[in-house]
């Protein structure tokens, strides 16, 4: 982390501590999906005009969109800091920039060679970066994202799931005596919520719900897997105890949809797009690289 990055971060911290100076998954049930946030309405976000003074230091103004830049600084991201919070920590931050950058404007820092270069390279990298995101823009379309999301669902090959209810005992004997039960036509659910040790399952009569080969254990696994619908396995050994499996149902696992992948998919579009230009400007550059004497060196393709 170079010295600028931790400068950036101590005037953060400082001002965020002066008001305080005042594994394979188990053959039990799936843990539950994270739930999505909730989308947020672009027209609930009301504009802000950047030109808009929220500040000034010794006359000098700071505006909605200095924030804004400052607010895009990978070493200003406060994720756990509320809008508010985060806004006048910024704010403060900028006001320290000001006061700091006429102080080294004062000292002649900006007169040397190496500050020249170091302007330099940041203003590359600024215009490189601004170049990178205007034209991926213009990859990410919604044409793009939907063909992505077609030919991408078309070539991944079906992946087969169960949806299956267990009954998990400790010991074989066990096992042994509630399949009889259960394939002598006592209610799968019911046994399994009388006598099953898995607390997950026991109170939904023992439903995992669906799901692939690669969620379960092994023995647990290649058992299900080899079962059809309807069918009540024989007690199976896994490293949790002795399970009495019924399989409900077998399909193929539903492709998920475009809006749960749109992200994922736009993300894909930009990052390729910038990708994309990068090589081609170096396929049609001139590159030239030097040894340490000032000899041409062999170039190496990207």
């Amino acid at each position: 982390m170079n010295r600028s990055l931790n400068v950036r971060k101590s005037l953060l911290t400082l001002g965020a501590a002066l008001p305080l100076l005042a594994g394979p998954a188990l053959a039990q049930t799936p843990p539950a999906p994270t739930p999505p946030a909730p989308a947020t309405s672009a027209a609930a976000v009301p504009a802000v005009d950047p030109a808009k003074v929220v500040a000034r230091v010794n006359g000098i103004e700071i505006t909605e969109g200095d924030l804004a830049i400052a607010a895009e600084d990978s070493a200003l991201q406060m994720p756990n800091v509320p809008d508010e919070q985060k806004r006048e920590l910024l704010t403060g931050y900028l006001i320290d920039l000001k006061l700091g950058a006429k102080a080294a404007e004062a000292a002649k820092v900006g007169s040397g060679a190496e500050f020249a270069r170091k302007l330099a390279y940041n203003r590359d990298k600024t215009l490189l970066d601004e170049y990178l995101e205007q034209e991926s823009k213009k990859a990410v379309t919604p044409e793009a994202a939907r063909k992505l999301y077609d030919e991408t669902v078309k070539s991944v090959p079906a992946e087969q799931e169960v949806r299956a209810r267990h009954i998990l005992v400790e010991n074989e004997d066990d096992a042994k005596k509630i399949a009889t039960r259960v394939k002598g036509g006592e209610d799968f659910a019911k046994v399994a919520g009388e006598v099953s040790k898995d607390p997950g399952s026991k109170t939904d009569g023992g439903d995992l719900g669906f799901f692939t080969k690669d969620r379960m254990v092994e023995p647990f696994a290649e058992a299900a897997f080899k079962m059809e619908a309807g069918q009540i396995s024989d007690p199976v050994k896994s490293q949790f105890g002795w399970h009495v499996i019924k399989v409900e149902e077998k399909r193929n696992k539903p492709a998920p949809t475009f809006e749960e992948t749109k992200d994922q998919v736009e993300t894909y579009l930009a990052r390729k797009a910038q990708q994309d230009l990068i090589l081609g400007l170096r396929k049609n550059a001139k590159v030239e690289r030097l040894d340490d004497k000032g000899n041409l060196v062999e170039q190496k393709q990207p």
